[in-house]
């Protein structure tokens, strides 16, 4: 899969930063407060919204991680369990603080001091989509769904440990088989990384369907409103598709301005607004985090600034997304390039949001057309707009279908293999989450033989009718 994550962190010139070389140039200051942000924002975010355990956490997801995990055996962190906060240092410098900052999830600091209350409730919304399952785990409904969950569980022979989190199995809005790793239960909020960013798409389709946002019209960016700016031709649209031609960098190095964006910054969408043009806008498909935290500042702005209560009322309670959190930056804004958490049934029921057309208990919530919108394939990539397509002719799409996975199919997907698959046309969901370190696809043939599997075990579907 041709992507890049700010997240993955590939630290290859960890020698030079300890000699301090070519420190002008690359400022190896910043790469290791990325690091030691990076660790310190994961180890808070597992221990106190997820409830793991911190040593697990900096083995599998921190030590185990390609480049950063070389920097590990000398970044050293402390758990604060009286303050929920965690601290990192590399050789006890450039050290960093995440705290949590109840309902808005963890973040680390940049001199402020974090909240201590969750926000205001800010209305109730009744639950269109009806329970998923009951309070209890479902086991397989039948030896087929078992053993798909049994081969994707057990680690594949000579290849690094998938370390499965969670796996759900939606079939017509209801749970047919789940699996959780120790420690973690149904209402275990999971993050999502860049699976984040198919929420905040979903949330500027609300916006669209309330007529408050147009995806075609310059986007509502103040920094970009000049006509004369060569920026007021983003849309919408170019953010969602990332086909912006924003110059911020995305290489995963720690270097890059979008590595630095997420762990240094306390204005994120406000810096990647400063940036000017790399390359004319819709030129070209770059992945992009910078692209998402604007569409979320503009999420922000067009619900009127409190974003959080807009969310449980327009989208999270009318699914049943008790669990759902929006990490926010200290602006206020959702850091929903790589910050939203959910429990596994939480992320299934957003994937059965699109599996159904946007629509649930009769009620529209996503503009009509908003799923095919999402699912089409952007510049001949098999990235759509903040989901990933099937609905391509790109070899990645084909290689998925070729896989097993159905043509029509679109999916969420973060770090570490986060995966929301949807089958609209076999109302199917599959949620697969881990920390699983195999680069840089996170074990997508793993995921294919689930797919496929779960699906044969299914009462047939009929074929989807694929427009590429």
């Amino acid at each position: 899969m041709r992507k890049l994550a700010a997240t993955a962190l590939i630290f290859t010139a960890a020698s030079a930063l300890a000699a301090g070389a070519a420190a002008f140039e690359f400022r190896p200051d910043k790469a290791l407060r990325v690091a030691t942000g990076l660790t310190a924002e994961t180890l808070c975010t597992d221990v106190f919204v997820s409830g793991l355990d911190p040593a697990t956490v900096f083995a599998q997801a921190i030590k185990a991680r390609p480049g950063v995990g070389r920097l590990a055996p000398h970044i050293s962190y402390r758990v604060d369990r009286d303050r929920r906060a965690v601290s990192a240092a590399w050789f006890g410098h450039f050290a960093s603080t995440a705290a949590l900052r109840p309902g808005l999830g963890c973040l680390v600091l940049h001199g402020e001091v974090p909240a201590s209350a969750a926000p205001a409730a800010g209305g109730s919304a009744p639950q269109l989509l009806p329970d998923v399952a009951g309070p209890g785990v479902i086991e397989p409904a039948s030896p087929g769904l078992k053993a798909a969950l049994d081969h994707i569980f057990t680690d594949a022979p000579g290849a690094p440990p998938r370390w499965l989190r969670a796996v759900v199995v939606l079939k017509d809005g209801k749970v047919v088989a789940e699996r959780y790793a120790p420690g973690i239960g149904t209402d275990t909020p999971l993050i999502g990384y860049s699976a984040s960013k198919s929420v905040i798409s979903s949330l500027a389709g609300v916006l669209v369907r309330q007529g408050r946002l147009d995806i075609h019209a310059p986007a509502p960016v103040p920094a970009w409103s000049a006509p004369g700016d060569p920026r007021h031709a983003i849309t919408l649209d170019n953010l969602l598709r990332m086909t912006s031609g924003l110059d911020i960098a995305q290489t995963g190095s720690g270097f890059d301005p979008a590595s630095r964006m997420l762990y240094t910054e306390r204005d994120m969408a406000g810096y990647a607004e400063a940036h000017g043009l790399a390359r004319p806008v819709g030129s070209r498909w770059d992945y992009s985090d910078a692209s998402t935290l604007i569409v979320s500042r503009i999420v922000r702005d067009g619900a009127g600034g409190d974003v959080q209560a807009f969310a449980r009322r327009e989208l999270f309670g009318p699914l049943g997304m008790k669990t759902a959190i929006l990490t926010a930056d200290a602006t206020g804004t959702p850091v929903g390039s790589t910050g939203i958490l959910a429990s596994a049934r939480d992320w299934a029921r957003l994937g059965e949001l699109y599996a159904r057309d946007g629509v649930v208990g009769g009620q529209r919530i996503l503009p009509e057309g908003w799923v095919d919108y999402s699912a089409t394939s952007t510049l001949g990539t098999s990235y759509g707009a903040g989901f990933w397509t099937n609905r391509s002719t790109d070899p990645d799409a084909r290689g998925r279908a070729h896989g097993g996975m159905p043509c029509d199919m679109l999916y969420a997907s973060g770090v570490l293999g986060q995966r929301v698959y949807i089958v609209p046309s076999a109302d199917v969901v599959i949620v697969r989450f881990g920390v699983t370190q195999k680069w840089p696809d996170f074990d997508i043939e793993g995921d294919k033989r689930l797919v496929r599997e779960v699906l044969a075990a299914l009462p047939p579907s009929p074929a989807p009718a694929c427009v590429r």
